[in-house]
């Protein structure tokens, strides 16, 4: 997985956060484990240091990580950060649904299709 799409219309920023929100979720980032460093990452991506700091303090604010003052930033350790997952995409799994029965689709059968297109991934 790529950090940074340039072509992407997502600031940076949040390409950045979204990735690493996506290791910790995933189990690749453990608990206490060192983020690199804001230089080290802005040089490997190619972009500004402060849209690195952007993305930690982003990242920090929603409980993924949290920052030990002239050490770096480390993978909070929260079991909550799954469940909270969670229910987000249950929340926009909702919304969906209902954004379908508003057009009269069936939903069972958008399901159904959604499933048998995730055999073919």
């Amino acid at each position: 997985m790529k950090i940074v799409d340039y072509r992407d219309p997502k600031p940076i920023y949040e390409q950045i956060a979204d990735y690493y929100k996506h290791m910790i979720l995933k189990g690749v980032l453990l608990s206490d484990e060192q983020l690199p460093s804001v230089r080290a990452l802005a040089m490997e991506i190619g972009t500004n240091p402060n849209t690195v700091q952007k993305a930690f303090t982003l990242l920090e604010s929603e409980g993924y990580i949290y920052a030990v003052k002239g050490r770096g930033n480390f993978v909070k350790a929260d079991d909550d950060l799954t469940k909270k997952k969670s229910r987000e995409i249950t929340e926009k799994l909702r919304s969906l649904f209902e954004e379908a029965r508003s057009i009269h689709l069936n939903v069972d059968e958008l399901i159904k299709d959604a499933k048998e297109g995730m055999k073919h991934d």
